[in-house]
């Protein structure tokens, strides 16, 4: 059914997608994290292209070419990644990708027109057309989340359309290390173009929001696989915190090929390496420990970058999200590369039929800067993915069993700017001394660097790693539900206190639900975009709580 097309000039944007959003209800002159009104538009109309696209290719009655479908997937990944909050600014980026995904669509329409014999009303998303960048940017303002007027159908498709996102962040990252799954693929296009039928009512897209669950778990699974394959499974780790007397080039961002590609070809040239933020988990990996030039991690999470960046003094690589507006100060030793971007920002393109990127300005540029400014001493412990606690499980078991560890603590997710995220650093503060944290993801920076000792040998804070690594999370508690013998996981000792940020939290969110988990507490506050009713159901379902305070949380979770 064809969706009706309706102009939402209200505001020059509305974005409600992450947790910064603006009242607690959504962005609408320009975003918190720096995006301009004519860049969330022109991601919306990315989007919405996406979903047309999806559309044809389900409702064809013949199988698209083996090739082309490929090649689908291959642009709805990368085009999903491109609209995570803080991956990219860049409004010429988008005009490009809007172009590149009506050249797609039209060639699946042929293919679709062909096999296609029934009369059928396209959705405007699978026929729309313009000639200019103004008239991409007139529609572009039509396009976006307040185009559905139901507030409940809305919230569930964008948490839908959400961990999608999330989804497909992850799949990307396997992607680009040689692993991919059909299914996986199939359901994000069936699932976008999902989000275009009116005929779906609130049960079936919350149906489809747990189905997206499933396929976030198999998502996660495959990029685990895929990293671990290839970099070695993630070993107990002290990384060093300090500076060194040479030059450096700082990683942030998420992209663990990117990090391979700049070590090997930073060997040698006299130029230290350093990770920020989500890359800290890199120093986790066999693969990457052999490099002696690879010296340690730089700073905080991803929201303090503007100092830490402009302390480092080197050349700083995006690789992926998390990049914020940069400051006249740092922006000349800035670079991107992969699907993130900003505006007069130097950009590494792929590297041309399979070869390396080229990282060369990065080195050059190095070696004519001093050593990054010191921002701190000392050492931090991670590596604590599920190979390496399933290698401690006796160890962990006789600490439950003899009440040396009386509860676990998921506090996985993101970092962010908000003073009261400060929260997570007393929740971990003032936890008893009998607990232990399972963390991953830059929500970590709120606690990983507190004296907060260990039980009996095992840290008190077990980082499996990046946002990325939280399947390992689920892994970790799936094994001490079999090794305790019990029939539910929401038997184990195990709470949840989970802060959230972006997409990727979304999906990480979803695949929890479908496994069954419940009484997630998630903060610093609700996502804007889940309706009352739509909240009431989560309620209902899975008990999904937001924050109070810490000795409430504290008292509430220790009961669980």
């Amino acid at each position: 059914m064809q969706t009706q097309h309706t102009s939402m000039d209200e505001t020059p944007m509305f974005c409600f997608q992450c947790q910064e959003a603006a009242k607690g209800t959504g962005c609408t002159i320009k975003g918190v994290c720096g995006k301009t009104h004519d860049v969330a538009n022109l991601q919306d109309l990315l989007l919405y292209s996406l979903k047309g696209i999806a559309w044809l290719a389900e409702h064809s009655v013949s199988p698209l070419p083996e090739p082309l479908e490929k090649e689908v997937a291959l642009f709805i990944t990368d085009a999903l990644f491109t609209t995570i909050t803080n991956a990219n600014f860049d409004r010429d980026f988008f005009f490009h990708h809007i172009r590149l995904a009506l050249e797609l669509r039209d060639r699946i329409d042929e293919t679709y027109s062909l096999a296609t014999q029934q009369d059928v009303t396209l959705p405007h998303a699978a026929t729309w057309s313009a000639q200019t960048d103004a008239e991409l940017e007139q529609i572009a303002m039509t396009v976006g989340v307040r185009r559905t007027t139901n507030e409940d159908i809305r919230s569930l498709r964008e948490l839908i359309m959400y961990g999608l996102k999330g989804m497909a962040a992850y799949t990307y990252h396997a992607e680009h290390l040689h692993y991919s799954s059909t299914e996986v693929d199939r359901f994000m296009r069936r699932a976008l173009a999902a989000t275009l039928d009116d005929t779906l009512s609130v049960s079936d897209l919350l149906a489809l929001a747990m189905e997206a669950g499933k396929y976030g778990v198999d998502a996660m699974a495959m990029l685990d696989q895929a990293n671990t394959s290839t970099y070695g499974h993630p070993e107990m780790t002290k990384v060093n915190i300090g500076v060194g007397q040479r030059p450096g080039i700082l990683i942030s961002g998420h992209d663990l090929h990117d990090m391979e590609q700049l070590l090997k070809q930073t060997e040698g040239t006299g130029v230290d390496v350093y990770t920020h933020s989500e890359m800290l988990p890199a120093h986790y990996y066999p693969a990457f420990r052999k490099y002696t030039h690879f010296v340690g991690n730089y700073g905080n999470a991803w929201w303090k970058q503007t100092s830490e960046f402009q302390s480092f003094n080197g050349p700083i690589l995006m690789t992926t999200n998390c990049i914020v507006p940069p400051k006249d100060s740092y922006v000349d030793r800035l670079y991107t590369t992969g699907n993130t971007g900003y505006a007069g920002v130097k950009h590494i393109p792929a590297g041309s039929n399979g070869q390396p990127k080229d990282f060369s300005a990065l080195i050059e540029q190095a070696k004519q800067c001093p050593p990054p400014t010191e921002l701190e001493q000392g050492e931090i412990i991670g590596g604590f993915a599920h190979h390496t606690v399933l290698g401690l499980a006796d160890q962990i078991a006789e600490a439950v069993q003899n009440g040396a560890i009386k509860r676990f603590f998921v506090m996985a997710g993101c970092d962010g700017r908000m003073k009261s995220r400060s929260y997570y650093t007393r929740f971990a503060e003032e936890l008893p001394q009998d607990t232990v944290i399972l963390t991953a993801g830059c929500a970590k920076y709120k606690y990983n660097k507190l004296p907060l000792g260990d039980i009996g040998g095992i840290p008190r804070v077990l980082d499996a790693g990046q946002c990325n690594d939280s399947y390992s999370l689920v892994v970790i508690a799936m094994k001490l539900q079999e090794m305790f013998g019990l029939e539910n996981i929401n038997e184990l000792p195990i709470s949840y206190n989970i802060a959230w940020y972006e997409q990727k939290a979304v999906i990480v969110l979803l695949s929890l639900l479908y496994l069954g988990v419940k009484n997630i507490h998630l903060g610093p506050t609700l996502p804007a975009f889940l309706s009352p009713n739509v909240v009431n159901v989560l309620v209902e379902n899975f008990g999904i709580a937001g924050i109070t305070s810490v000795e409430e949380d504290m008292h509430l979770l220790m009961e669980v």
